[in-house]
């Protein structure tokens, strides 16, 4: 019991029975907008000479501070696991989002615990430019 839609042509078929704009044709006296309009376009601010409005919100924090990225395989069966730790000020929904791209940027497992980010795999060096990434200055500790 499907009912079958009708479909609308879109072979071209009829233009507009009516133009929307054919009452501001005969309008060419209208004077110019004030010279500090919002809604200017950019290529004619950049002409003009007009500096660009640049905002710290807008931008991603290049600064957030140092972590320690550490290869550890203690009580792990000889398993290599990439730690990384000392997050300054950093919020735990926040560290599971860098953990699941470190993951899928690595393309292993990986988890959240006691504050730090464990990546199996010694995967140092993908985890370090996800960092930089980020706006941390990542370092290597330990051994």
């Amino acid at each position: 019991m499907s009912r079958k839609k009708q479909r609308i042509p879109t072979g071209g078929g009829e233009s507009l029975k009516q133009n929307p704009f054919g009452a501001l044709e005969g309008l060419e006296g209208l004077p110019a907008g004030p010279e500090d309009s919002p809604n200017v376009e950019p290529s004619y601010a950049a002409s003009a000479g007009v500096p660009e409005k640049t905002s710290k919100r807008g931008k991603k924090n290049t600064n957030r501070g140092r972590v320690d990225i550490i290869r550890q395989t203690a009580h792990r069966g000889g398993k290599a696991v990439t730690v990384v730790s000392n997050f300054p000020g950093i919020s735990l929904p926040e560290k599971k989002d860098l953990a699941r791209k470190m993951q899928k940027a690595c393309s292993v497992g990986g988890t959240v615990k006691e504050g730090r980010i464990e990546i199996q795999g010694d995967k140092r060096e993908e985890v370090k430019s996800i960092l930089i990434e980020a706006g941390f200055k990542p370092v290597f500790a330990g051994g």
